[in-house]
């Protein structure tokens, strides 16, 4: 019944319809911590890959933004158990320098070489590396699929899920570009 000072009644604040939402909140139970990275300022979770040359995905981990980087390629090396016992050189960013990842990959994979990637202090602005626009490539041609886009899921699988299957469809776009070129049509 309407209250008599206007068109509506209050609402009791006391009785919900859905008293289950009010204890997991909104969007549900995150079972996995976002984290949150105070060097890049981000809340969520970050993505560490492995690609080949041609900027294909070999091996990818997904995990709390508050590990660092050099962590999370420590973590990515251990979790390869000798998938690719081909690789013998491996570049990487400035971010992932230091003892721990140098010797990380080692124990992993004795043969592998890392050859750190770091921008110079003189340079100023963007300016393209070698070797490094093949992961950031990658991360941009991911990050055009709307579930990679935003820091949607709840558990760190089903953003890797949806990783892999994104990769795939970059790889299928990629071999279909490679059969155009060799048959010529």
């Amino acid at each position: 019944m309407p209250s008599a000072g206007g068109a509506r009644g209050q609402p009791n604040r006391f009785d919900h319809r859905q008293p289950e939402r009010e204890v997991s909140g909104k969007w549900g139970v995150g079972i996995d911590p976002p984290g949150y990275d105070a060097g890049k300022k981000i809340n969520g979770r970050k993505r560490n890959i492995l690609v080949d040359t041609q900027g294909l995905l070999m091996h990818a981990i997904v995990h709390a933004a508050d590990i660092q980087d050099r962590d999370g390629g420590v973590r990515l090396m251990a979790s390869l158990f000798g998938l690719y016992p081909f690789l013998l050189k491996l570049f990487a960013d400035g971010g992932y320098q230091g003892p721990q990842f140098q010797s990380g990959p080692r124990r992993a994979l004795a043969q592998v070489d890392v050859e750190i990637i770091k921008r110079s202090d003189l340079t100023k602005g963007f300016k393209v590396l070698p070797r490094r626009w093949v992961v950031e490539r990658i991360f941009a041609s991911l990050n055009r699929c709307r579930r990679l886009a935003k820091d949607w899921e709840n558990l760190d699988e089903r953003s890797l899920a949806f990783l892999h299957l994104a990769s795939i469809r970059l790889f299928g776009t990629k071999v279909i570009a490679l059969e155009v070129l060799i048959s010529g049509k």
